[in-house]
């Protein structure tokens, strides 16, 4: 075996790859910059052409920053406390729990209010916010929130709600995280019209669409240490009135695609 020629060719293919693994990321570095070179105007008239249109959009600070946490173990004596249900601790990090009576969320008018069962039964429920109810799959989907803004799809920062066929509340699954702590030096973010630009220009959003809503909270970056990253959520009306959720790490650029795989929607 021919050393010298072997070694030769090992660094002539290492060499290629790194040119490849290079290119793809200075094609996702120029994509960002161009984002963030674009005007405000040059972006709207491009929506423009594809007849997006969007509501007022919200005014925000740029000064968020990557966040670190640590999951919560549950502490037995204090989910023994709980009243009004019967609580389990699963492997110390999940908190489930099956209330002794079905909780009435509705009001008068129908909507639903979760305020007073997550004050009542659920521990730091104040620092879970609603996303969605499904009626027809019978829950309530609550994100944690960190700082005051959500935390997107965190298999760590949830709380999955079961209602019954009267829409009562009848048990609950929870996690969560806490000592939030902000990670690194804040850096520059997109702004909400920038969002809606790169999400366009990448064909996530569909021509004759509405944004109805662009809302910043927070996503999972780093999953072994728990690090989160900003994020913007950027809510679609499409022209058939089909509602659509995008998620764009608000300082990578990067499109996030969430889904609770198979074993939690089982358990949730």
């Amino acid at each position: 075996m021919d050393w010298s020629k072997t070694k030769t060719i090992f660094i002539v293919v290492f060499s290629i790859l790194n040119v490849f693994l290079y290119s793809l990321y200075l094609n996702r570095h120029m994509e960002m910059q161009n984002v963030q070179v674009m005007g405000k105007t040059s972006i709207e008239e491009a929506l423009k052409l594809d007849n997006i249109t969007y509501d007022p959009l919200p005014p925000y600070k740029n000064d968020a920053s990557y966040i670190s946490a640590k999951v919560v173990t549950f502490d037995e004596e204090e989910v023994e406390e709980l009243e009004g249900q019967s609580a389990v601790i699963l492997g110390d990090t999940v908190l489930q729990s099956v209330l002794d009576k079905p909780e009435t969320v509705r009001n008068s008018k129908g909507d639903f209010i979760f305020t007073e069962f997550l004050n009542k039964y659920v521990l730091h429920g104040a620092e879970y916010e609603l996303w969605e109810v499904d009626e027809e799959e019978g829950t309530a989907l609550f994100f944690q929130k960190a700082f005051g803004e959500p935390i997107y799809y965190s298999p760590h920062a949830m709380l999955m709600v079961y209602l019954n066929s009267d829409g009562k509340v009848i048990s609950y699954e929870q996690r969560m995280s806490e000592e939030f702590v902000s990670y690194n030096r804040k850096k520059d973010l997109l702004s909400p019209i920038e969002a809606i630009g790169s999400l366009s220009n990448r064909g996530y959003i569909k021509p004759d669409s509405k944004v109805k809503r662009v809302t910043l909270g927070y996503s999972t970056l780093l999953t072994e240490t728990l690090v989160f990253a900003p994020t913007w959520n950027v809510r679609v009306e499409l022209k058939d009135g089909t509602i659509e959720n995008h998620f764009i790490n608000a300082i990578e650029g990067k499109v996030l695609e969430f889904q609770l795989d198979a074993s939690d929607e089982e358990k949730e």
